[in-house]
């Protein structure tokens, strides 16, 4: 589990690393074009100044971006006790707590750390589960927290949305600016050059959330079983899950906030399963079932 942690972090650095050279290269390569090498420190400051805003913000906006409200203890008081248990056996801070208003059961954690994290669930998960199966459900999202899943994926998403936003940016400028003849022959070519990077940014974005390994949701799989020592609970959920899922995806799901949940949210639409962050639910099952098989638990 410590090696766990320790792995998240240096992934964290070695992504940030990787997004402040994808970063500079679609500065530089944008300058260049339009011939204006005097953008290029104003654009990197812009572009790590919103990365950090997003970031420090991305638990507010993958909440609000899913219709998710603050619940009390009186309001929600099942679901309150079983993350009151839980955090206690873990040693974790007890989360914020939302609920989001949608029949689809399904549900995740975000945050910066675990002192700032947030449990979001849905109305359908909480009437569709029996209290075992919910109690693996929020011990999986528990793990995310303590394993600091929740950092690295609001890190991700708030690099993708800077890479998104630089790309479109060149692209709306090239529009109405056109090449500058002014440029030479080198600035022609980064400007063919910017055109086709911005082009598979969106291409690129889908990439790095399928390269958010799809580990994480086997270690919170199997740390939220041991949370429990009951395995097929969270293995029966996710047969429920998997199966009313692909019936009747989220209504407020989306690709950005997508691997946050423990199910995929947008089963049943089209081009769901062509980026999916998810391990295959039936993969995870077996693995869960193997867990109580193994240690009796």
């Amino acid at each position: 589990m410590y090696q766990h942690i320790a792995q998240n972090k240096r992934r964290t650095w070695l992504l940030l690393a990787s997004f402040v050279a994808l970063v500079a290269a679609l500065d530089y390569v944008m300058a260049r074009a339009f011939g204006q090498q005097s953008l290029t420190i104003p654009i990197m400051i812009f572009g790590f100044g919103y990365a950090a805003l997003s970031y420090y913000f991305s638990a507010n906006i993958a909440l609000a971006t899913s219709g998710a409200r603050a619940v009390t203890k009186q309001q929600a008081p099942e679901v309150y006790r079983i993350v009151e248990n839980l955090t206690i056996a873990s040693g974790l801070p007890m989360p914020k707590i939302y609920m989001i208003d949608d029949p689809s059961p399904n549900a995740f954690a975000t945050g910066r750390d675990p002192q700032h994290a947030a449990v979001a669930v849905t109305s359908g998960i909480v009437r569709l589960l029996d209290k075992p199966e919910l109690e693996g459900v929020l011990a999986h999202e528990l793990s995310h927290v303590g394993n600091y899943d929740i950092r690295y994926m609001g890190l991700v998403m708030a690099l993708v949305s800077v890479v998104s936003l630089i790309a479109d940016l060149f692209l709306r400028i090239s529009f109405w600016a056109g090449d500058d003849d002014n440029a030479g022959a080198g600035g022609q070519f980064f400007f063919v050059l910017g055109i086709v990077g911005a082009l598979l940014a969106p291409l690129v974005a889908a990439v790095i959330q399928m390269a958010v390994s799809r580990q994480r949701e086997y270690l919170a799989d199997a740390s939220g079983a041991l949370l429990t020592r009951y395995p097929d609970g969270l293995a029966r959920a996710l047969e429920k899950i998997g199966a009313y899922a692909e019936q009747r995806p989220l209504a407020h799901a989306n690709s950005a906030t997508a691997p946050l949940y423990i199910a995929n949210p947008l089963s049943g639409k089209f081009f769901a399963h062509m980026f999916d962050t998810h391990p295959p639910m039936a993969e995870r099952i077996a693995r869960l079932r193997q867990m109580d098989d193994r240690h009796g638990v």
